[in-house]
């Protein structure tokens, strides 16, 4: 059970979270108008559920349970979490087949027109596309071309649950945002897309902001405790950025692949990515953990008997992990509500949101609920709340001339960098135009299986690609970070 509350440890510092939630109202303020009441509490559920993966996921790592050695232990499985996540993503295929059978109305689906019964008047022009019963089929290799992006997920994921065993809930989420980083690097140098000089500007914020929350992972812990506790910080941070460098390859091969004229809609693509993370997962690592020499139950890496015995023994981790999987199935939901109600860049500033819950959560539980759990106020914390600052700035300047964003007009909050943004604004204007309504293509035609969104990496270069896709009449997909639902973290 749930340990009870210490009063001496009352809440100093929670008035940082009442500071967070101000930078939280200032940020929605900054977003501009556009958004109603029901997008405000769609990207509150979204957050909320975002801040549960994260959370939950910690916590279950902390869990202690009776394995099958008859010992007590904490719950130090990630691979199955990473299992876990999967099998969250798989329930977006009972969706997606809810929304196809019974015409469901939902984001990126165009269920075209029922075919008219009975007769017709003879000079009624006979249009054999509006005529359909649905859309068109998914082809069969678009469900194996999904197995690609999965691969990416389940390495990234599994790195950083290997790195988050290490270091505190809040420096694990911050240092997932150092994938902006390594898209940079690989869409600058591999796919050619020319970033901005205002991008560049950003990702260098951003560096800064990985070597201060790094530092804080390294220097700000409890030595004696992490060493009697087998934490390594430094080897989670290395694992996390390694995570982070993985989910990279996974946007770069998205992008590259946004040219195909065939799409599929975001449930199918967050079931299918789910289904094969699953098999993959239990047909091959699973496997080869519980075959390599580790520190797990039977000497092994990960003991999937263990786990189980682990789970049977304990209705609170039994309790948890069902709050994981449940966070993990409404957050991929709720995502792709986020981005088709407000637009893709809301996605990215949900994402960069997630630390400030996260942490201003962690510190919530430990002062306030219990001190087995969350995360104590150090000296140190204050380094890490100057990283998560630099974190939000170097991300908003990066996403410019975006909603949310910062541009660089030479003034103090500039850094005293200007960028020119007059061709960026005028073709974000013409694409936020395209979303609106049902989704319809510029020249107004209907993509069968028309994904809302569009990659918040995207460079100009792939920007102008796509709107001379649209012009021409060809249907350009949207498949980005966002349509995949991905990783929860």
């Amino acid at each position: 059970m749930w340990p009870e509350n210490t009063d001496e440890k009352k809440a100093p510092h929670i008035s940082m979270v009442t500071s967070q939630c101000r930078l939280t109202l200032v940020f929605f303020s900054l977003a501009g108008s556009g958004c109603g009441l029901p997008e405000i509490i769609v990207f509150i559920l979204a957050l909320v559920a975002g801040t549960g993966c994260s959370l939950t996921s910690k916590v279950l790592l902390e869990m202690e349970s009776v394995g099958m050695d008859g010992e007590e232990k904490k719950f130090e499985k990630p691979l199955f979490q990473t299992l876990g996540m999967f099998v969250g993503m798989c329930a977006a295929l009972v969706m997606h087949g809810l929304v196809i059978s019974f015409r469901i109305p939902f984001p990126g689906y165009n269920h075209g027109k029922a075919k008219k019964k009975g007769y017709s008047n003879i000079d009624d022009d006979d249009d054999d596309e509006d005529d359909t019963d649905g859309p068109p089929q998914i082809p069969i290799w678009m469900y194996f071309l999904l197995i690609i992006p999965s691969l990416f997920d389940l390495a990234a994921t599994a790195l950083c649950m290997l790195g988050l065993m290490h270091v505190e809930v809040s420096i694990y989420q911050m240092l997932r945002g150092s994938a902006i980083i390594f898209v940079a690097i690989l869409k600058h140098f591999v796919l050619r897309d020319r970033l901005r000089s205002f991008m560049w500007i950003g990702v260098f914020w951003n560096c800064v902001s990985i070597f201060l929350v790094g530092m804080t992972a390294m220097f700000g812990g409890d030595p004696e405790g992490d060493a009697s506790s087998g934490k390594r910080p430094a080897y989670g941070v290395c694992l996390i950025m390694a995570g982070a460098f993985v989910q990279s390859l996974q946007y770069a091969f998205e992008e590259k692949v946004m040219s195909m004229e065939v799409s599929a809609p975001p449930l199918l693509l967050i079931g299918m990515e789910g289904l094969w993370g699953t098999i993959v997962c239990s047909c091959v690592l699973y496997p080869i953990a519980y075959a390599l020499p580790g520190s797990d139950a039977g000497n092994t890496m990960e003991n999937p008997y263990d786990t189980l015995a682990m789970l049977q023994n304990s209705e609170d981790l039994r309790f948890m992990f069902l709050l994981y999987f449940l966070s993990i199935f409404f957050y991929n939901m709720l995502a792709v509500l986020v981005t088709f109600m407000l637009n893709s860049v809301w996605h990215a500033i949900l994402d960069n949101f997630r630390p400030i819950t996260v942490w201003g959560t962690d510190l919530f539980i430990y002062y306030l609920i219990t001190t087995s759990f969350g995360e104590q106020w150090t000296i140190w914390s204050y380094v890490q709340l100057l990283g998560m600052v630099v974190l939000l700035y170097g991300t908003a300047v990066y996403n410019a001339p975006n909603s949310g964003s910062i541009k660089l007009t030479g003034g103090i909050t500039s850094c005293f960098c200007t960028a020119d943004y007059s061709d960026l604004e005028e073709d974000f204007h013409g694409e936020t135009a395209s979303l609106t309504g049902n989704n319809a293509p510029v020249d107004g035609g209907v993509a069968p299986y028309q994904s809302p969104y569009q990659s918040p990496f995207m460079t100009p270069n792939t920007l102008a690609k796509r709107r001379k896709a649209e012009k021409e009449g060809k249907i350009f997909p949207k498949v980005s970070k966002s349509t995949r639902g991905g990783s929860f973290a």
